[in-house]
């Protein structure tokens, strides 16, 4: 943080979701820890490179910058900024409508996402017991005295061999 303490286009910050500064996680789908989000504070992505401090230092200086954004326009590029206009040029209302609609689709996938792990966590439960079961009826039928004969007839062959 301190690297970047005097920066006009970057703000690094450390936020600790287990206190005060969870509304401003959940607000913003911060979900384990620890998480790192980077970009326009009303659109933050999610970090995925090393969390070593060179890796760090290198994404921050390559990526935390002024971008594209209704509030810096001329860094956008010409479909962008047609977008951007729609949306800008669009009745409260409707954009409010649009906003919802797109959050109800996170919602939605992040409902798939938990039901079908739940599913995969109930069928691995079940494989784990169909395969502790079977190890069992193994060792019921007599692996352990099998190998425990083998082991026997080889002592009694190598007894047999050194006379």
């Amino acid at each position: 943080m301190g690297d970047f303490a005097d920066s006009t286009s970057a703000m690094i910050a450390d936020v600790d979701c287990t206190a005060a500064g969870k509304p401003l996680c959940d607000a913003n789908g911060v979900k384990g820890f620890p998480s790192i989000k980077y970009g326009d504070p009303s659109d933050l992505q999610d970090y995925q490179g090393g969390r070593d401090y060179d890796a760090l230092k290198k994404f921050a200086d390559e990526n935390l910058k002024a971008m594209c954004s209704p509030s810096n326009i001329d860094l956008c590029d010409d479909e962008m900024k047609e977008k951007i206009n729609n949306f800008m040029e669009m009745e409260d209302a409707a954009l409010d409508t649009l906003i919802e609609a797109e959050e109800t689709k996170n919602e939605e996938a992040e409902e798939t996402f938990k039901t079908e792990v739940e599913k995969l966590q109930k069928k691995y439960q079940e494989l784990m017991t169909e395969k502790d079961e079977a190890i069992a009826a193994v060792k019921a039928a007599g692996l352990g005295l099998m190998k425990s004969v083998r082991a026997a007839q080889a002592k009694t062959a190598e007894d047999k061999d050194e006379l």
